[in-house]
C-alpha cells in the first residue's frame, strides 16, 4: 500500500512538474513598435492592447511596447517586423507601399472627402483586395487603427491659397504620395527622420512639416509652428500587423484573443481621436496657431503631376479599381 502511495505522489509531482514546464514553455513575450508619441492616441491604444491580451491570456503573451520609433525608423521596424525581430508593428499604408502596389493606393491625394468614406473603403473592398499582399510579405493583417487627414504647418505665412506653399521648404515622411502632393504645390521637400523634426524646425532647416491634428499637437510642434493649414491632403492609418512567424506559433485561441483585442484597442483610438479633434484645434488655437480652412478644391486641381507619379508605382489598373472604390463609398 505504501509502495503504491508513493508512485501515486511521484506520478502527482511529476505531472505538476510537466504542466508548469509547458505553461512556462507556452509564454511568449512580444515587441509592439511604433512610431506615435507617448501620449498619442496610439501609444494609449497600443497600452490598453498590452493589458487586455496578458490578462486574457493569464501571462502567457506580454506586449512590450516601444514607441516614439524607440526601435528606429518607421520602413526600418516594418522590415523587423517582416523579418521577425520585431513581433509587431503599426505602420501606415504608405509604409506597406513598399511591399504593396495596392496598399500604395490609399494616400491618393485629396482621394477621400471625409473620415466615414475612407473607412468604408478600408475597412471594405480594399480588405480582400490587398491583404494577400501582406500574407506574402509575411504579415499577418489584425485591424485598422488610426492615423488621421494629414494637414500642413510652417512658420513663415498662411497657406491659403495654393500658391502660397511654393517654395515653402516641407519636411514628409519618406512615402511618395506625401511627396508628391507636396511637391504639386511648389513646395521643396526635405526627408528628415521624425525623431530629428522638432530640431530641424528650430534650427530653420524647414520651414514646416504636414501631419494629422493629434501628431501637431502631442508632439508640441505649435511650439515653432505659427500656421496650420487645414488641407487634408492625404488621409491614412496605423495598421495593426503581426510577424507571420510570430502569429502562426500562437494556439487558436491566443490567435482569437489578440484579434479581437486590437479591434478594442483600434476601435476606441479611432473614436477618441477623431472626437478629440476639434479640440485640439481650438488648443492649438490659443496656443497662438492661426487656423486656416482653404478652399480644398483648389489644391485638389493641382495633383494630376502627383497622380502622374502615383501611377508608376501602383500601376494604372491598380489606381483604377481603388478609385471605383472610393466612388462606391461616396
Amino acid at each position: 500500500m505504501k509502495k503504491l502511495l508513493v508512485i501515486l505522489l511521484f506520478l502527482i509531482i511529476s505531472v505538476s512538474f510537466i504542466s508548469a514546464e509547458s505553461a512556462k514553455a507556452a509564454s511568449v513575450e512580444m515587441k509592439l513598435a511604433h512610431f506615435a508619441a507617448d501620449a498619442h492616441p496610439g501609444n494609449l491604444a497600443s497600452k490598453m492592447f498590452a493589458e487586455a491580451v496578458e490578462k486574457r491570456t493569464n501571462g502567457q503573451i506580454k506586449v512590450i511596447i516601444y514607441p516614439n520609433n524607440a526601435l528606429g525608423a518607421p520602413p526600418e521596424v516594418l522590415e523587423q517586423n517582416i523579418l521577425g525581430a520585431v513581433d509587431m508593428s503599426l505602420p501606415t499604408q504608405g509604409q506597406l507601399g513598399k511591399y504593396s502596389k495596392r496598399f500604395n493606393c490609399v494616400m491618393l491625394p485629396f482621394v477621400f472627402n471625409d473620415y466615414k468614406q475612407a473607412d468604408k473603403v478600408l475597412d471594405g473592398k480594399f480588405l480582400p483586395w490587398a491583404l494577400p499582399d501582406l500574407d506574402k510579405a509575411g504579415l499577418v493583417f489584425l485591424l485598422n487603427w488610426e492615423w488621421g487627414f494629414r494637414n500642413l504647418t510652417n512658420s513663415k505665412r498662411p497657406v491659403v491659397n495654393p500658391d502660397d506653399a511654393k517654395g515653402l521648404k516641407i519636411r514628409t515622411p519618406p512615402e511618395l504620395p506625401t511627396q508628391a502632393a507636396m511637391e504639386a504645390l511648389g513646395a521643396v521637400v526635405a526627408t528628415i527622420n521624425f525623431n530629428e523634426l522638432q530640431m530641424a524646425l528650430k534650427q530653420g532647416t524647414v520651414d514646416g512639416q504636414e501631419n494629422p491634428i493629434a501628431v501637431i499637437y502631442s508632439n508640441k510642434l505649435y511650439e515653432t509652428q505659427k500656421y496650420l493649414t487645414m488641407t487634408g491632403h492625404n488621409y491614412n492609418s496605423m495598421v495593426h500587423v503581426i510577424s507571420k512567424k510570430v502569429w502562426d506559433k500562437l494556439t487558436p485561441e491566443q490567435q482569437k484573443i489578440v484579434k479581437e483585442e486590437s479591434k478594442k484597442a483600434g476601435d476606441w483610438m479611432r473614436k477618441a481621436q477623431r472626437e478629440d479633434e476639434a479640440k485640439q484645434i481650438k488648443e492649438l488655437e490659443k496656443l497662438g496657431m492661426q487656423v486656416v480652412y482653404p478652399d480644398k478644391a483648389k489644391f485638389k486641381a493641382l495633383m494630376k503631376p502627383a497622380y502622374d507619379r502615383m501611377k508608376a508605382v501602383a500601376g494604372e489598373d491598380n489606381i483604377a479599381a481603388f478609385l471605383k472604390m472610393v466612388d462606391e463609398a461616396k
